[in-house]
This record gives structure tokens, sequence and C-alpha cells, in this order.
């Protein structure tokens, strides 16, 4: 089951932080909420179930290589 992470203001920081949590081996899905024509928006990331823990420690770890 996917969790819910993150959610991102935009696919920009949205794609950078899919990347993070790959390059540390989880598995990453992108879902899109609403988003507007210049990619701001709500775009949920999640993970699943099992890796949700060490998810919120890399994004805590990279926050401000995420925004």
């Amino acid at each position: 089951m996917w969790t819910v992470v993150y959610i991102a203001p935009s696919t920009s920081s949205a794609s950078k932080l899919r990347q993070i949590l790959t390059e540390e081996g989880l598995l990453v899905n992108l879902k899109t909420v609403e988003v507007d024509d210049d990619g701001r928006g709500s775009i949920e990331v999640q993970v699943p179930e099992g890796e949700a823990e060490e998810a919120h420690e890399i994004i805590t770890q990279h926050l401000g290589r995420i925004r």
C-alpha cells in the first residue's frame, strides 16, 4: 500500500524529491492532486507503507534541497 510522505508544492520539487528518495533505494510514486499551468499545486509523494519512516528521515535531511 502506498503512503503519502510529502505533498510537494510544484512538479519540480516533487521530481527532485523523487530523485533523492530513489537514489536512497526507495520506490516512489508521484500522484498529482492539483497543478496549474506553471507546474504549481499539490503533488503527493508516495512510498510503500513499510518505507515511510525511512522516507521521512531522508526528507528531513534534504528539506533545503527540495524547495
